[in-house]
């Protein structure tokens, strides 16, 4: 005991319920104070994980990993290039394509759309679109069927369903006798697919790759090859490797260049809500150096009677350095807690809200998405705890140090 009782003592001060209950109902304010800052923080950092997280699978979905286009704006020798392409370590797929601007018309409604020419039989191999129809088939995307698939959005936005007809405008035009007029094919809707990404479903229509060079005169070649790779994050490298294989004179992209913008987004946007939410963590230690210089104020005549029994400014410092500790380390645990807990079930938090006040929080048409997940990455949890516990623990050596001065006469003086 006689080795422990600075322990002993720090947690009788912050017990206490004898005349002065106030300082224990101060100390656990202190406490959940900490805790929400920090719940909060894992919170909102975890969100921010899940978006990256989805938005990445999305993004994958309907985008290959890397794409290989000829630089004159069609890749005629694409069997050679995608003969090296397999052969490369790490790539498990290349696939052509045929991708043109296009307008798609239907009754009076009209709208521009990116339109992709595909191998629905190789398709699965380079995305997990097939997996994503709402509607129909990628397989009813058969040479010479005229066939197109839609996205959702575009499906609603030009009112058409499947089974109806649709016209599609070729940018390119075709010379007559009157002058310069559109290509313009009619093609029948065979099926509609939902991404999940508000930009995909409404700018994305996909037709068979045969159907896709005669509309876009491509003749024998195509727009390039997309690539999907065993290592996603690995695309910039690879891609590069086999356009240095096959000699040069490609224009290459990766998943990561074409969609830079929305990832630095979240970083950038994710490191600013750990600076703004971590004033929370910090205003909560603050409350830990109040509610220890209040007690070190009640307890005067105590440290004094301490002192006189031979208790030395290091051992009535560390008495006061463990409370501070104390309140730490349960608001950072409970904190962390309770922040686990809500991340994990934020979304379906969110929906119950949404439906109880019957609005929407996220449009889809803003934030790419509709739902709010959460992916908690138990290194953001460990930064945030550590961080906490600092802030807590250099908010004791004030109060503690304070104590640690106290003059046994003066404090004894009027008692």
């Amino acid at each position: 005991m006689t080795r422990f009782y600075e322990w002993w003592i720090g947690t009788r001060y912050l017990s206490s319920t004898h005349r002065r209950g106030f300082v224990s109902i101060v100390a656990l304010i202190s406490v959940l104070g900490l805790m929400l800052g920090v719940a909060v923080l894992i919170v909102v950092l975890s969100v921010m994980n899940g978006f990256e997280r989805e938005l990445r699978t999305r993004i994958l979905a309907v985008t290959a990993h890397a794409t290989l286009m000829g630089l004159e704006g069609t890749l005629e020798d694409w069997r050679g290039a995608r003969k090296v392409a397999l052969a490369t370590p790490g790539v498990r797929a290349a696939v052509p394509y045929v991708e043109s601007q296009a307008m798609l018309a239907h009754d009076s409604e009209i709208t521009g759309t990116q339109v992709r020419g595909i191998e629905p039989a190789e398709e699965g191999e380079a995305d997990s679109l097939g997996r994503r129809m709402v509607q129909g088939q990628l397989a009813s995307l058969t040479p010479g069927s005229w066939h197109v698939v839609l996205g959702d959005a575009l499906a609603r936005e030009l009112g058409a369903a499947v089974g109806e007809s649709v016209v599609l405008i070729a940018p390119e035009g075709a010379a007559t006798p009157t002058g310069v007029m559109p290509r313009m094919r009619r093609f029948t809707v065979s099926g509609i697919f939902s991404s999940g990404m508000y930009e995909f479903d409404r700018s994305l229509a996909l037709v068979n790759l045969a159907d896709g060079a005669r509309l876009f005169r491509t003749g024998d070649g195509v727009t390039g090859l997309r690539l999907e790779m065993d290592d996603p994050f690995a695309a910039p490298r690879i891609v590069r490797e086999i356009a240095l294989a096959l000699g040069g004179g490609f224009y290459v992209s990766d998943w990561t260049r074409n969609h830079a913008n929305f990832f630095r987004s979240i970083e950038i946007t994710k490191s600013l809500m750990f600076v703004i939410l971590l004033m929370i963590v910090a205003v909560a230690a603050f409350n830990i150096v109040a509610t220890l210089v209040m007690i070190v104020k009640e307890k005067q005549p105590d440290i004094a009677i301490l002192r006189t029994l031979g208790a030395g400014p290091r051992n009535v410092l560390g008495a006061f350095a463990i409370q501070g500790v104390l309140i730490g380390l349960a608001g950072t645990a409970l904190g962390a807690g309770l922040g686990i807990l809500l991340a994990r079930h934020v979304e379906s938090l969110v929906h119950a809200l949404e439906r109880l006040l019957g609005t929407q929080f996220l449009d889809a048409r803003v934030y790419y998405m509709s739902d709010l997940p959460a992916f908690v990455e138990w290194r953001d949890v460990a930064q945030v705890c550590v961080v906490a516990f600092v802030l807590c623990a250099f908010a004791t050596l004030y109060p503690a140090w304070r104590a640690a001065r106290t003059t046994p006469a003066q404090a004894l003086r009027h008692e």
